[in-house]
Order: structure tokens, then sequence, then C-alpha cells
């Protein structure tokens, strides 16, 4: 079994992106691509797709549940990098349940995680 994470993609069509604009400024030691972008307010960006009624994240890539995956993922941002899966560090994750939940996916459990190996 791989990573639960890998094809799942559900966290990244569910939630508003938003994060600081140094982390897209390349002068401040920012690494998110800009153009994949756009202004919230004075302090914030959003990762284009996710204001969306039905978000999906510019930089998501695939079919959710399958083969979804961040076409970013090592220019990803802060909150991005934060987002925990449930159970993988031995607690559940609300944000991971909601957003597997929304999607029609079942939520991962303990059990999900004891046969994971590096993919």
């Amino acid at each position: 079994m791989s990573h639960p994470c890998i094809g799942c993609g559900v966290c990244c069509a569910h939630f508003l992106v938003a994060f600081h604009w140094s982390e897209a400024d390349e002068g401040m030691g920012g690494v998110v691509p800009p153009e994949l972008t756009e202004t919230l307010d004075p302090h914030r960006l959003v990762m284009r797709g996710t204001r969306a009624y039905q978000p999906r994240c510019v930089g998501l890539k695939g079919t959710l549940g399958k083969d979804a995956l961040c076409g970013i993922y090592e220019r990803r941002p802060s909150v991005c990098r934060e987002v925990e899966p449930s159970w993988e560090f031995g607690r559940p994750s609300a944000q991971c349940d909601k957003a597997r939940i929304a999607h029609g996916l079942p939520v991962l459990t303990p059990a999900d995680w004891p046969a994971v190996v590096e993919a």
C-alpha cells in the first residue's frame, strides 16, 4: 500500500488556499509560482481555482481519489504543507475528514497507516 494521500487530492478541491503574499515573491524567498495565484486582500494571495463555488486548485492534476497529485508539490504554499492526513501522526484531522466526506471518500482510519511503505 502506498501513502493514502497519493491519488486522493480532495483537500486541494475543497478548501480556499490563502497565504501571505511573500510566499509567491521570489525576492522574499517565496517559491509559490505567482502566475498560479490571485489577490485575496492586501496581505494574502490564494491559489487560483480555490475561490470557486466548487473549488479546485489550479496546481491539482489528475482525477480526485484516483490519480490526483499536486503539480507544484515542491513549490506549494505553507498552508498546503500544514495539512495533516487523518491518523498519519496518530490523531484524526477534521480538515482531511471533511474534504474526504465531501467528495464521497471514506475517512482515513489508523488501519490505513500500518501497511504504508515508501513509494
